[in-house]
């Protein structure tokens, strides 16, 4: 099976213009992203890609040594983004990992697991088409994420996950409604709250569907774009991940960047090995 991790990364950011390009810790965002890749293709044996928007963003992959392609500005999604790379960069992949040039906390074991679960899971009926990693939340993590969406409600999002690790269903609240928590606490360190991480490897055949499919409903109320599969009755495989060394997810504003900036002084900057895991 040969695999592809594509980078999207996308200059013209309403809220962040230049983004890719912004110092995390003295290192432009694109570049931790680019990093990130680098070891999990090594691990995995899999190929990546910078799929840029703008020759600026293309002259940094270029000078860190990074393979790019220019995409057209105005796609729909990082999705289309990643297609599009895909099939010109290398059009015969099977597998196509989408990492978002704005994750620099992505633990490459992450990218790396999605890989390895799509070679272990077959190719036949009823395989699973989209693989994506899930937290089980500590009953600490749970109580910051609840007091997270009281300010900012669409923050995080669950997903049911059924046997097999197979999704029943993502969602901007936070699911399943706990009846016996007091019981549940007391049972164990583990809430049966899975969080979803961002981060999504698709077959070649299952990107080209999304792409071509119109919004789905649900995918649309929720603001949640894996629901367009799970709506056309298209299986998605998560896959256990353990929490990663820093919490946050995604750099959107200049403001996520001066937090980045504070996690990176209080927990140590993951770039340094065996950081990205909680390890060291």
């Amino acid at each position: 099976m040969k695999c592809l991790i594509v980078i999207p990364a996308r200059y013209q950011s309403t809220r962040f213009p230049g983004k890719p390009l912004a110092p995390i810790g003295g290192v432009p965002l694109l570049e931790r992203v680019v990093r990130i890749a680098g070891i999990a293709a090594s691990q995995t044996g899999a190929g990546f890609v910078v799929a840029a928007d703008d020759e600026r963003v293309a002259e940094l992959a270029r000078a860190i040594g990074a393979p790019v392609v220019m995409t057209p500005p105005k796609l729909a999604s990082g999705s289309d983004r990643a297609l599009a790379a895909a099939q010109a960069h290398a059009p015969d992949a099977d597998f196509i990992v989408n990492l978002q040039g704005d994750l620099p906390f992505t633990p490459p074991s992450y990218v790396a697991g999605l890989i390895e679960a799509a070679r272990a899971s077959g190719t036949g009926d009823g395989a699973p088409q989209v693989f994506t990693p899930v937290v089980q939340l500590s009953w600490e993590a749970l109580d910051g994420l609840r007091a997270r969406k009281q300010i900012t409600p669409f923050s995080g999002t669950t997903c049911i996950v059924g046997q097999g690790g197979r999704a029943h269903w993502f969602s901007k609240n936070i699911l399943p409604a706990l009846r016996d928590e007091a019981g549940l606490r007391a049972a164990g360190p583990l809430a049966p709250v899975f969080r979803h991480i961002g981060l999504y490897g698709y077959r070649a055949e299952a990107l080209r569907f999304f792409v071509a499919a119109p919004v789905g409903h649900y995918e649309q109320l929720e603001g949640l774009e894996q629901l367009r599969f799970l709506e056309a009755g298209v299986p998605i495989q998560t896959v256990a991940v353990k929490p990663a060394r820093i919490a946050m997810w995604g750099i959107d504003t200049p403001q996520d960047a001066a937090l980045a900036e504070q996690h990176l002084a209080r927990a140590g900057d993951p770039l340094q090995h065996g950081l990205y895991d909680g390890e060291g």
